[in-house]
């Protein structure tokens, strides 16, 4: 099993702690990922207002490097696989957008054939892996944990592009977690907005929203929030302290990305998954688990 993997920008810089344990994860479980090179920024929110075409170009530049090496590519961003499955079905269902954007690649020496599909990690282990082959590489069952799943906007919508499950009602982080051994709490804001793409103008009302979700996953008796998008682990982590005061609640809520919760039960510490020195709420109370 090999993918061609997409990290994104956030993993390089930001959320370089995702980057470590889907690493670490994919090593444990047989899974190759091979990191693609030469990739860029998927353009979301910032190129993709300015220039649709350069961000379309950018995006099957992207598949590209995928299709050069036979490979599907696998990412484990929410938004970034958006953006390249927004622009792989706008490039198979438009041949003259195709031909327009080929035009572009052809200066490079590249060109977009369509034969590479785009996936998320979650996707993959719960269809490709399958959860029972996950579950027995458990080394460290997550017995007693409580986990508000979060899901996160663009995972599931718009639902005709992403289309792996329904997206009011979806299982896949719940099932992900059980079998790891943890217990999902059918989180009632697991399907909710983080606001990370609204924080710069819209500061107050996002704000309200992070406080909401990492406020209410405390009360819903959650002992950490998981999701399968570093962009929203990075808001609800990042962004915590200061929403207390919009939306107080006691202590810290630990927010980690589904593959630190996998490595956590495959038996990765929490040091080599960048979880004691790259969170900025604390995830030291999820150790009496370990």
């Amino acid at each position: 099993m090999k993918y061609g993997f997409f990290p994104g920008c956030v993993l390089e810089g930001a959320s370089k702690e995702d980057y470590l344990a889907t690493v670490a994860v994919a090593k444990k479980l047989g899974i190759e990922i091979q990191e693609l090179d030469g990739w860029t920024c998927c353009g979301a929110s910032h190129v993709q207002d300015i220039d649709p075409l350069l961000t379309l170009s950018t995006n099957a530049r992207n598949i590209a490097l995928a299709e050069k090496e036979g490979l599907d590519i696998l990412t484990v961003c929410n938004t970034c696989t958006l953006m390249l499955r927004e622009a792989k079905k706008e490039l198979d269902d438009h041949e003259v957008t195709r031909q327009k954007v080929n035009n572009i690649l052809g200066e490079a020496g590249m060109s977009y054939k369509g034969t590479s599909e785009v996936t998320h990690f979650l996707w993959v282990l719960i269809r490709e892996y399958g959860l029972d082959n996950l579950k027995a590489k458990v080394v460290r069952p997550l017995t007693g944990l409580r986990v508000a799943e979060y899901y996160g906007c663009h995972i599931l919508r718009p639902e005709e592009e992403m289309g792996f499950e329904d997206m009011q009602i979806p299982t896949s982080l719940a099932d992900l977690i059980t079998a790891l051994g943890a217990t999902p709490i059918d989180f009632s804001r697991k399907l909710d907005c983080c606001g990370f793409h609204a924080v710069y103008p819209a500061h107050d009302s996002v704000m309200q929203m992070t406080g909401s979700i990492n406020a209410d996953a405390q009360k819903e008796g959650a002992d950490c929030v998981v999701t399968p998008c570093p962009l929203c682990q990075m808001q609800l982590d990042m962004f915590q302290k200061e929403a207390k005061a919009t939306v107080p609640m006691n202590g810290d809520m630990p927010i980690i990305h589904m593959s630190q919760l996998i490595g956590l039960a495959l038996g990765c510490t929490p040091a080599e998954m960048g979880m004691t020195d790259r969170h900025l709420a604390s995830t030291a109370s999820l150790n009496r688990f370990l």
